[in-house]
């Protein structure tokens, strides 16, 4: 049991980076959080510093997702203190934990007085890690959205619903094996949930007209 804790704690520690925040302070000296939408993620960094910022804190925000999937799961020894009623192994379980626990990281950092990103980038990184066709597709509804949009919210809101439906429409329609099916398809509804409600005042703004649009232009000093 006390493994298994460590695993919660250090994955919450990873995701809990405030890469936003660091990124603005060391670039313009500011706090992410007092500028654009006041999120401290990815698509305000891409907003108020400029695309390479934004994709370069994406980026990293993804890789904490993959850290705690591929390495902190790791430190896991022993057996499982629960009994395993899924059809993942013990170490499949214990890694699916460990991103779900880097993403509430992300979102409630201590760092940053519980006050983080949406936790896109960093569930990308973990679904990349666990079911990568899906999460692929889920990439190329995202950039589609996102084109036609303009609206990144937008687009991550879409690409998060999409991967439990491309999950459903592989495993029931096109017949692909994809293994922990029953197990991983409820964990990335969650996560679609828990996209949603990261996203809602995004979402009430969508409705009013009142969400920035992303643009690529250079920004001006």
């Amino acid at each position: 049991m006390l493994n298994l804790f460590v695993i919660i704690l250090l994955s919450y520690l990873v995701g809990a980076i405030p890469t936003s925040i660091i990124m603005s302070k060391l670039v313009k000296g500011i706090d992410i959080r007092n500028h654009g939408s006041g999120n401290a993620g990815g698509s305000n960094v891409f907003r108020v510093l400029g695309w390479k910022y934004g994709i370069s804190v994406i980026l990293l925000d993804a890789t904490k997702g993959m850290i705690a999937v591929l390495l902190v799961s790791r430190l896991y020894f022993g057996s499982f203190p629960f009994p395993n009623a899924t059809p993942f192994d013990d170490f499949t379980l214990v890694q699916i934990i460990a991103g779900v626990s880097a993403i509430l990281g992300h979102i409630w950092t201590i760092f940053a007085g519980f006050k983080g990103g949406k936790g896109i980038a960093t569930g990308l990184g973990i679904l990349v890690s666990i079911v990568t066709v899906d999460m692929l597709l889920g990439l190329v509804v995202f950039a589609l959205v996102v084109g036609v949009s303009k609206y990144i919210s937008l687009g991550s809101l879409a690409a998060a619903f999409s991967v439990p439906v491309f999950m459903i429409i592989r495993e029931n329609i096109f017949g692909v094996d994809i293994s922990g099916y029953h197990t991983i398809l409820p964990v990335t509804i969650f996560l679609a949930f828990l996209v949603m409600y990261t996203h809602k005042a995004n979402i009430g703004r969508i409705m009013n007209g009142n969400e920035n649009k992303i643009s690529l232009s250079k920004k001006k000093k």
